[in-house]
C-alpha cells in the first residue's frame, strides 16, 4: 500500500486513502471512486463517509497546487507572494531579463524562455492555475493558447473587456475553439473594484480559490 501511494505522489496523480473504521482495512482509491473521495480532494480535506454499510474514513493526497504567472510585472509580485501563502508552488514566467529578476521576484521561480515553451515544458495539470498578465499578445496569447488545451483548473488574463475581444478574435484565428475560449476568465479576477497591484493580486486568488474549492457544476 505504502508502494502505490508513493508512486502516486511521484507520479502526482490525486488518490484517496481509505481506511474502514470496523476493521482497520485500506484501499487506495483512484479520484473518480466515488462522490466522497471526489469531495476530499476537492476540499483538500479528511472525510468521514458512509459507502455500502460500511464506515470509512478517506484521506486525500493531492498533487501540489501550482501557481504559473507569465509575466513579471508589478501585479505578479504581491500575485506570486500571495499565492505561496495560500500553498501555491509558484512559478512566474517571463523572457524579459530585466523584469524576472530575483531581486524583484525573490524565493520563486524564474523561467526565461518564451511563455509557450515554458508552459509546454511545465505541463498545467488539473491543480494548476495559469494567470496571464503582460498585456502583450505575443508572450500573453501563446500561452494560452498552452493553458486552455491543458487540464488546468484555472486560466486567466489580464485586461479589459474589449482588449479580450480583440484577444479572442487573434486567439480563434490560431485555430482555438469557442469551449477553449470559454475556459479564460478575462478580465481576470473577482469584480472588487481592485486598483493597485496588490488589490488586484487579491482578486486574483479570490478567484482562482473559488474555482479551485466550488464544488464542480
Amino acid at each position: 500500500m505504502l508502494d502505490r501511494l508513493l508512486a502516486a505522489v511521484r507520479e502526482k496523480r490525486p488518490v484517496v486513502l481509505e481506511t474502514e473504521l470496523a476493521s482497520g482495512a485500506q484501499r487506495l482509491l483512484e479520484a473518480d471512486a466515488s462522490p466522497a473521495a471526489r469531495d476530499a480532494l476537492r476540499t483538500d480535506a479528511c472525510v468521514h463517509a458512509e459507502e455500502g454499510g460500511r464506515h470509512v474514513f478517506l484521506q486525500p493526497w493531492n498533487p501540489p497546487l501550482r501557481m504559473l504567472v507569465v509575466g513579471a510585472v508589478h501585479v505578479a509580485q504581491p500575485l506570486s507572494a500571495m499565492a505561496a501563502l495560500a500553498g501555491y508552488e509558484v512559478v512566474v514566467v517571463d523572457p524579459r531579463q530585466a523584469f524576472a529578476t530575483e531581486a524583484r521576484f525573490p524565493g520563486v521561480a524564474l523561467r526565461g524562455e518564451w511563455p509557450d515553451a515554458a508552459l509546454a515544458a511545465l505541463a498545467p495539470d488539473a491543480r494548476s492555475a495559469v494567470v496571464t498578465l503582460t498585456h502583450d499578445p505575443k508572450l500573453d496569447e501563446p500561452a494560452l493558447a498552452v493553458a486552455v488545451r491543458s487540464p488546468a483548473f484555472y486560466v486567466g488574463a489580464l485586461g479589459s473587456r474589449k482588449t479580450h475581444a480583440k484577444r479572442l478574435e487573434r486567439l480563434r484565428a490560431l485555430g482555438l475553439g469557442e469551449a477553449e475560449l470559454a475556459r479564460i476568465h478575462a478580465p481576470v479576477g473577482l469584480a472588487i473594484g481592485a486598483r493597485s497591484p496588490a488589490e488586484i493580486a487579491v482578486s486574483i486568488l479570490a478567484e482562482v480559490t473559488a474555482c479551485l474549492r466550488r464544488p464542480a457544476a
